[in-house]
């Protein structure tokens, strides 16, 4: 076991997203079942529907999850409390300063991990008294960082400027790509795009097969001025990327972002109107696969590299 390992109580340092519309109770438990961590995304449900989640997913494995909590939420307070009154012992929270919540999480005796795209916010990270640090590069789904910094760069500058337990994020969904990872600096992984596309993820099955047809280079990273975040082509990205080149404001784009586009694309399947976030790796993948599947290839396929890595 590593200080992944041990920390988050793991058979395997792989840890699931808590991705919006995709990491609901079912996806959670099944990653922990199998040997990870698996987390529920907070950021797509009211706080009793996130409540709920947390009881099913109780009641679906014996294994550590945790939750996933966007600190930009709005009914924040709300949230924290649900997830300590539940017995939830580990949050990964993201979007926001680490140190508004983590000393009100640790004296309650949960485990905090946060969310970094920079060396810089690492460091924040380390002085707030985090746990763990998520290091999530350019190439990932969802909400994005400013810097745009790569994945491949981002790990070993991150495990420069702290002494803190590293897991690396951002286009990572093969064997190979985590024995690559380890090597940079990083005790652990967090997976996303593909746990999004397994049978077991919530989103919508129209939404999974399109991601799983889609060619290389096929993902954008826009909406930089509201919050940076990697969209598939469709009708809605042509709209804000028309925008953004007119330099259109951040309330243009809110306003044309509207509320629930997330959802109509992920959860609902509009594929035309909807805000169809995935990572740029998704690419690689054509077929779905159930969470236990994909975690043996996981493991089976890091081994291999391990064994075949190349000597100098």
């Amino acid at each position: 076991m590593n200080r992944i390992s041990s920390l988050l109580g793991i058979q395997y340092p792989i840890i699931q997203a808590g991705m919006v519309w995709c990491s609901g109770w079912r996806l959670a438990s099944a990653v922990s079942n199998a040997g990870g961590l698996g987390l529920i995304g907070a950021g797509s449900m009211h706080p009793e529907v996130l409540r709920e989640h947390i009881r099913k997913c109780q009641a679906a494995t014996d294994k550590p999850f945790g939750v996933n909590i966007p600190l930009m939420y709005p009914q924040l307070e709300e949230v924290m409390n649900i997830v300590v009154d539940e017995g939830v012992k580990i949050v990964f929270t993201s979007a926001g300063n680490p140190k508004t919540w983590t000393s009100w999480l640790k004296e309650r005796g949960l485990i905090v991990v946060h969310v970094v795209s920079s060396a810089k916010f690492a460091m924040k990270c380390e002085a707030a008294g985090v746990d763990a640090v998520v290091a999530e590069g350019f190439e990932a789904g969802g909400h994005n960082g400013r810097e745009e910094t790569t994945t491949m760069c981002l790990i070993p500058a991150v495990r420069k400027a702290t002494t803190l337990p590293l897991i690396a994020a951002g286009g990572i969904a093969t064997g190979e790509a985590i024995l690559a990872a380890t090597v940079l600096g990083a005790e652990g992984v967090q997976v996303g795009t593909r746990f999004a596309l397994t049978t077991e993820s919530s989103a919508s099955d129209v939404f999974k097969d399109y991601c799983l047809n889609l060619e290389e280079g096929t993902t954008k990273l826009l909406l930089k001025k509201l919050a940076p975040t990697r969209l598939v082509k469709n009708a809605f990205r042509d709209a804000v990327e028309e925008a953004e080149n007119r330099g259109a404001s951040a309330d243009e784009l809110r306003e044309l972002l509207g509320k629930g586009r997330a959802k109509k694309g992920i959860f609902e399947g509009d594929l035309i109107e909807g805000e169809l976030e995935i990572g740029q790796i998704a690419s690689l993948f054509s077929k779905i696969h159930t969470v236990d599947e994909v975690m043996h290839e996981l493991i089976d396929s890091y081994q291999a590299a391990v064994a075949k890595s190349y000597k100098w």
